[in-house]
């Protein structure tokens, strides 16, 4: 008998041991997303980087999640320009000046890791993409800080939208973050866009993703006939930024946050809403942040 679909509000709070498990899982993700970045150069093709995604997973004991979800044909999403998410790997080479999105979720031991990052290929694009990917970056980040227990979900869409608006772009409603676990997309839905949906309240032992995608021109989709990539409809460029995120008593930490090999991009230099690496809110997190960032600085 199939279980009742779950009430919105109704999300799962995880054991300790549940989320020693995620802590695993999301270190491991945040590994393969580094490898994979640092992979990012004029020539590759994003078949390449998938390659090693799938090898780097796997030599970790994990399995890449995107690989045979519901149908998807590869290990990872590598989303170029004007893709919005769900970019198949294949054998275009990347060129000078691109920007990709790389989204990473690997599932070891029973629960999922997932995150994305942005990079410019070859460390340089316009003035404009660079605009657009400190929005990002900035809303999202923004949108991460406000989370604590006893906030509504629901209020995380409308602190993305006024952040990016007011700089001229657009936030893209077709898709959305998700409650994260033992389940690859679960309760809470989180949208990125003001919303009064009935999302539920937040509380340690949630664990969820917060993803948004930001748009310089319209954000209206177009889906391609492989039935995965949806890119801008008027071809204009796009950007977006995930973490796997845990709730505690005293705060949100990212389960995929950035560690002493990861690299330290410009937007996270430059932001003027968190200068350095974000790890959480928590002391604990605000403390590693602090130390990892000088490190680097």
């Amino acid at each position: 008998k199939a279980k009742p679909q779950m009430l919105p509000w109704i999300i799962e709070v995880k054991k300790e041991a549940e989320i020693q498990k995620m802590r695993a899982a999301g270190r491991v993700a945040r590994e393969v997303l580094d490898i994979a970045g640092r992979a990012v150069a004029p020539g590759i093709t994003t078949d390449e980087i998938d390659n090693i995604v799938h090898r780097e997973s796997l030599l970790r004991g994990a399995y890449p999640s995107p690989l045979n979800y519901h149908g998807f044909p590869k290990s990872c999403c590598t989303s170029v320009n004007e893709v919005i998410c769900h970019g198949i790997p294949d054998d275009r080479k990347l060129v000078e000046g691109d920007i990709i999105n790389l989204d990473i979720t690997c599932y070891l031991d029973g629960y999922h890791g997932d995150c994305s990052e942005m990079f410019v290929v070859g460390g340089e694009t316009d003035d404009e993409s660079k605009k657009l990917l400190q929005a990002t970056y900035d809303c999202w980040v923004k949108a991460m800080e406000f989370v604590e227990p006893g906030k509504d979900y629901k209020d995380i869409g409308a602190i993305i939208e006024d952040h990016v608006t007011e700089r001229g772009f657009t936030t893209v409603k077709n898709f959305c973050g998700h409650g994260i676990g033992s389940v690859f997309h679960t309760n809470p839905n989180i949208f990125h866009y003001r919303n009064s949906e009935p999302n539920g309240q937040m509380a340690p032992g949630h664990t969820f993703t917060i993803e948004p995608m930001i748009c310089q021109g319209t954000s209206q989709v177009l889906s391609w006939p492989d039935q995965w990539t949806a890119t801008t409809r008027d071809g204009k460029r796009t950007a977006q930024f995930e973490h796997t995120l845990l709730i505690t008593r005293d705060g949100v930490e990212a389960l995929t946050g950035k560690i002493e090999t990861s690299p330290i991009q410009f937007w996270e230099k430059e932001s003027e809403v968190h200068q350095g690496l974000w790890l959480g809110t928590t002391p604990a997190a605000r403390e590693r942040a602090a130390s990892l960032s000088a490190q680097k600085s």
